[in-house]
């Protein structure tokens, strides 16, 4: 129901469309230029068809947190200027299953929900910079999207996590999260800065709020770290902050960029949700300083 009420909204802002950028609707003008800043990549998915491979590759299987979905690059595809990311419930049996497994991953008899995950790991990194990514994310129960980037070389977290944009559900409340992550003496334990903020304002100030493309934004320095939505300051992480145990500093170091859409776990039990639910993002900008 909301995906075509949001549909209906789109079709009924040509009017807007005609005076600037929809905001139910895919951005199809050019970059913008910024004050002492240079475009250093740009991904606006305006082709119909699968992801760029030389940039984006897929995640395959059962990944992480004991999430429902198996991803696949099926559930990826580009369409009408956007990457769609789609979850789905189907039923097949689990390839990897093995009885009496005590692995989550393996303990399944049956895939039961499909979704993917592009990143961009040994094809693209970036160190610093503006990342702007327009996106319209599905808050259907179930749902967990995420826009967010690691480091190479090291276990997590060392390696250093950002997540520009998480939304599911902590305590059942439709939560958009902004978080950074480094590494504790206490291996796979992280030092998470995180803030949360409920999405109920977000639509009391407007009720369209869900049906609406938002811009994550990241702005990334030797000094900090701060995520933003919608020019909405969210997070500030300072750099002097996030060392490693061993004296390493993640964010002094190259990351790449993960779209994913995850089900279940922390998105809470999708079972009543209406399928597919969709993840879609317009764009992906990257600027970086001029020299």
């Amino acid at each position: 129901m909301k995906t075509l009420l949001c549909f209906l909204i789109c079709l009924s802002t040509s009017t807007i469309q005609a005076f600037g950028i929809s905001p139910y609707a895919p951005d199809f003008s050019k970059p913008k230029p910024l004050a002492g800043m240079k475009l250093v990549f740009n991904e606006e998915f305006n082709k119909n068809g699968k992801p760029d491979s030389c940039i984006w590759s897929y995640e395959n299987g059962f990944k992480r947190n004991q999430e429902l979905q198996w991803y696949q690059s099926d559930n990826a595809y580009c369409r009408n200027g956007c990457l769609i990311i789609e979850g789905r419930k189907e039923s097949r049996p689990n390839p990897i299953y093995k009885e009496g497994s005590s692995d989550w991953r393996t303990s399944r008899k049956e895939i039961q929900y499909t979704s993917a995950s592009i990143q961009t790991a040994g094809k693209k990194s970036w160190l610093f910079g503006r990342f702007e990514i327009r996106a319209r994310i599905d808050t259907a129960t179930g749902s967990w999207p995420a826009i967010w980037t690691l480091g190479s070389g090291r276990e997590w977290p060392s390696c250093g996590e950002i997540d520009l944009m998480e939304f599911y559900r902590p305590q059942g409340i439709p939560t958009i999260l902004a978080n950074v992550a480094w590494g504790t003496d206490v291996r796979y334990k992280a030092k998470w800065n995180s803030v949360r903020k409920a999405i109920a304002p977000f639509i009391t100030k407007d009720k369209n709020w869900p049906c609406k493309f938002h811009v994550w934004r990241m702005d990334w320095t030797k000094e900090y770290i701060k995520l933003y939505i919608d020019d909405i300051l969210l997070n500030t992480t300072l750099l002097s902050e996030t060392i490693n145990p061993d004296g390493s500093n993640p964010f002094l170091q190259p990351q790449y960029l993960l779209l994913n859409l995850a089900l279940g776990s922390n998105g809470r039990d999708p079972a009543n949700s209406i399928f597919p639910i969709k993840y879609e993002v317009d764009y992906v900008r990257i600027y970086q300083q001029a020299q």
